[in-house]
């Protein structure tokens, strides 16, 4: 083949099918055959422009999986031709900045961010650094391990190094996308599972996925409610409403951890006297490493953790974005490569 077809952002708001040539792997990097490629609610910044440093076009996407079809040079030797591997959010650290150097790869400032600065998935193939590669096992489908590499990995490690132990009561925020994988990874950790949301209609999913208790914020004063239960060790909330995130604090227990993956655009209003007087702790987690993800895939398949997910072909890639966004999905979106 010397061309493939991808669906492209020409500017903010349009997207078309284009057909590019068949790029060639420059040192470092790999050429995938993309198999599946999750849609997920960052792919706004590019889509939309909300990401003021995005240029276009770009092929958005970075929940991708797929198999190595050609090997830049300076590839490590652990990578093959035909090998699956996934890429994520951050497309690879560099290896040599001052964060790299520290071992902090999530944290490298030389990182391309898939589908924003460097073209992501949204596409028959697409080029990756090979330091941004996660192995994916055979054992599960494209489709299905595809939502893992963003939501999957963002929430994953974030209850992982919280602190909490088994036995502690958490607090997830939000039943979407984030919220119904952070669900099945609290309550397969052996933690105790409340989850927080706003109506009646997802009480039964909530429960379904693992959930040993839904507080309706529409009906009950949620921190009322988890305070009869001695209140939480740790809150997890994965929504973008800063204030509705922010009214959650109160809930925790003495020396509990509020922890941020639902980036708002608006501030936190959190009351320093609450945060000093219970030694309260405040967290931003961002995803995690190549090696933790595949940590992440390990886990989820010893304990059946899967994203609930609905999938349409590439062609039909503007259409499947914009059920993402109406909100009316349950709970991932996935593109597969079928024209």
């Amino acid at each position: 083949m010397n061309t493939f077809k991808a669906m492209q952002i020409t500017e903010p708001g349009r997207m078309e099918m284009v057909e590019r040539p068949v790029p060639e792997p420059g040192h470092g990097e790999v050429l995938l055959k993309v198999e599946a490629c999750g849609i997920c609610g960052a792919d706004a910044g590019a889509v939309e422009g909300f990401e003021k440093s995005t240029t276009y076009p770009r092929i958005p996407g970075h929940e991708v999986v797929g198999r190595i079809l050609a090997l830049g040079q300076g590839v490590p030797s652990y990578l093959s031709p035909g090998q699956r591997v996934g890429v994520g959010r951050l497309g690879g650290y560099c290896g040599e900045c001052e964060q790299c150097r520290q071992g902090k790869f999530v944290l490298c400032t030389d990182q391309p961010v898939t589908g924003s600065s460097c073209d992501g998935g949204y596409a028959e193939m697409m080029l990756a650094r090979a330091t941004g590669l996660v192995i994916i096992p055979d054992e599960l489908q494209a489709a299905e391990a595809a939502p893992l590499l963003c939501a999957g990995i963002a929430t994953f490690n974030a209850l992982s190094r919280s602190g909490a132990r088994p036995g502690d009561t958490i607090i997830v925020q939000g039943i979407g996308g984030l919220g119904h994988l952070a669900i099945q990874y609290a309550q397969k950790m052996g933690y105790r599972v409340i989850a927080v949301g706003r109506g009646s209609d997802i009480r039964q999913d909530a429960l379904n996925l693992g959930a040993h208790q839904y507080i309706d914020t529409l009906q009950s004063d949620a921190v009322a409610e988890i305070k009869k239960v001695g209140g939480a060790q740790v809150i997890l909330t994965t929504i973008t409403d800063s204030e509705a995130a922010s009214a959650l604090v109160k809930a925790l227990a003495p020396q509990g951890k509020f922890l941020v993956v639902g980036a708002g655009s608006s501030p936190l209003l959190i009351m320093p006297g609450v945060m000093v007087g219970n030694e309260l702790k405040l967290e931003g987690s961002l995803t995690g490493t190549p090696y933790e993800t595949e940590r992440a895939l390990k886990f989820s398949l010893l304990t059946s953790v899967r994203a609930q997910i609905e999938t349409a072909p590439l062609a039909e890639a503007e259409e499947a974005y914009q059920h993402m966004r109406s909100g009316d999905v349950k709970f991932r979106m996935v593109l597969t490569m079928d024209l």
